[in-house]
């Protein structure tokens, strides 16, 4: 009996020193498999900023097989991504108000629908693998043309220049014009 409650005391001991160091690495979001990052441009008087989670491609097919066609994505990893602009933009000719949004997509072979969404803050995805993004909340829907990358990109990747922004992942690039 003596020797079970030793033993019980050096495991609750080991697991006080083990448990916060746990705690507080879950809290360390740079540590995670799909980092985050930050996209910052100006567009006009307009800045524009995207923070996303930057998965990498391992390896794995992921267009059409672990980012299928034809369903919402989150456009990005872990959180739904988020598009924010201080002033009105215009995004493909159509006007997005200054606001934040959770930025997601509808990849296709051929063409792909980018959806800014006014729901923010929530868990990209649900538990049964569904996205998060609430078609009710859609501000904006609009439709891009997906090109072959100019090199391959292990990690996803936003770039914004003079003409908008793009994910650029694997062998694609997904421009979307903003003025």
């Amino acid at each position: 009996m003596k020797n079970s409650t030793i033993r019980y005391c050096r495991i609750l001991a080991i697991a006080a020193f083990i448990l916060p160091s746990v705690v507080f690495a879950q809290g360390d979001k740079s540590k995670r498999a799909s980092p985050p990052a930050t996209a910052t441009g100006k567009f006009g008087e307009a800045t524009v900023t995207i923070n996303y989670s930057s998965p990498s491609v391992k390896e794995r097919k992921i267009w059409g097989d672990l980012v299928p066609y034809g369903q919402v994505w989150r456009a990005g990893a872990n959180e739904a991504t988020v598009f924010s602009t201080d002033k009105d933009i215009k995004v493909e000719g159509k006007s997005l108000p200054a606001g934040k949004y959770s930025l997601y997509a509808i990849p296709g072979e051929k063409e792909w629908t980018i959806i800014f969404n006014s729901q923010t803050g929530q868990w990209g995805i649900k538990m049964s693998g569904e996205t998060t993004e609430d078609p009710a909340k859609d501000v904006l829907r609009v439709t891009v043309i997906p090109q072959k990358a100019k090199s391959f990109t292990e990690h996803l990747t936003y770039a914004i220049d003079k003409n908008g922004f793009a994910l650029v992942w694997e062998n694609l690039e997904v421009p979307v014009s903003v003025k």
